[in-house]
């Protein structure tokens, strides 16, 4: 099943618009990847990787992951540039992330 068979955009009570399961989503499940070129600075739609307190790498979002909201209780969360689900996601629920640096 590909990115966007598991999930869809649609508006978000967080902010904006938001990225929200469209199937049920085991705890440990591959979600997707972030898909995009490299990132050079900072900007809309950018997930930095750290190791450590130093940047590793950038990418600039370009796929519906890019819609993906924080949570300070994320359901998801990256290893590398690929999320995954941290707890059971059920349809309908808003998938999140917590946007605090990701260490790989």
């Amino acid at each position: 099943m590909n990115t966007e068979q598991r999930v869809y955009v649609a508006p978000s009570a967080i902010h904006g618009r938001g990225l929200f399961a469209r199937v049920r989503v085991a705890r440990g499940e591959y979600i997707g990847t972030y898909e995009g070129p490299p990132a050079k600075r900072d900007g809309k739609y950018v997930l930095w990787l750290y190791e450590g307190d130093a940047v590793i790498s950038g990418r600039r979002g370009l796929n519906v992951l890019r819609y993906l909201n924080h949570s300070e209780r994320p359901n998801a969360q990256f290893a590398g540039f690929d999320l995954y689900a941290r707890k059971a996601i059920r349809p309908g629920e808003e998938i999140t992330i917590n946007y605090h640096p990701i260490s790989v």
